[in-house]
């Protein structure tokens, strides 16, 4: 098992905690990362570019000199692709650009992420993180105490109010719960910092 030091609010060593090598330390899959990612940015697509193609454009019904006899190319139609103000050639339509990938693959793909981050050591286990009103300062402060800045913050997903709203403001750190994290983020940032209460949950929601 893997073995990463734990930190309080302060930024001082209060222990050790042991991860789960069935999530943390399994053997990566970069392909499985991969598409995970492509994924990702695949389904944020809005897919509502449009272009006109000839047939849509307005005008262009009458050929614009006749086929032979003036000296200039044969022209069929002045709304053709390679004229101003012509159509697009195989213009881009409105589409949806989402795929799915197998739960089986998507999980391998997030302990793959997850083992990566303990593997370059880029992982900062805190014991709490509690904030007793929304002060973007006092995140700022803890951030700088276990010495991150382009961070995922991660937590359990109760009762986080006031972490996620101080946060928020807070260049290059983003805040998720355990049911909302994925691969792109995780490999996105820097540090992955999680509360103990994630760990635990991450190990039971994904062992």
């Amino acid at each position: 098992m893997a073995n990463v030091k734990m930190y309080n609010m302060s930024g001082a060593e209060v222990g050790t905690i042991d991860l789960n090598d069935d999530i943390f330390g399994i053997d990566v899959s970069e392909h499985a990362m991969h598409m995970a990612v492509v994924q990702y940015l695949a389904n944020k697509r809005q897919g509502t570019q449009s272009a006109k193609t000839r047939a849509e454009v307005r005008g262009g019904g009458r050929k614009p000199w006749r086929q032979k006899g003036t000296g200039r190319a044969r022209q069929g139609s002045i709304r053709s692709p390679q004229w101003t103000g012509g159509g697009v050639v195989f213009a881009p339509k409105p589409r949806d650009y989402s795929f799915k990938l197998n739960k089986k693959f998507k999980r391998l793909a997030l302990k793959s992420a997850l083992t990566t981050k303990v593997t370059e050591e880029k992982i900062v286990v805190l014991d709490e993180l509690n904030l007793a009103e929304i002060k973007t300062k006092e995140m700022s402060k803890i951030l700088a105490n276990i010495n991150v800045e382009k961070a995922l913050v991660v937590m359990d997903g109760t009762d986080n109010k006031n972490v996620i709203l101080s946060a928020r403001n807070i260049p290059n750190v983003k805040t998720a719960g355990v049911n909302t994290i994925n691969v792109y983020d995780i490999l996105k940032y820097n540090t992955l910092v999680l509360t103990k209460s994630a760990v635990a949950k991450i190990e039971e929601v994904y062992a």
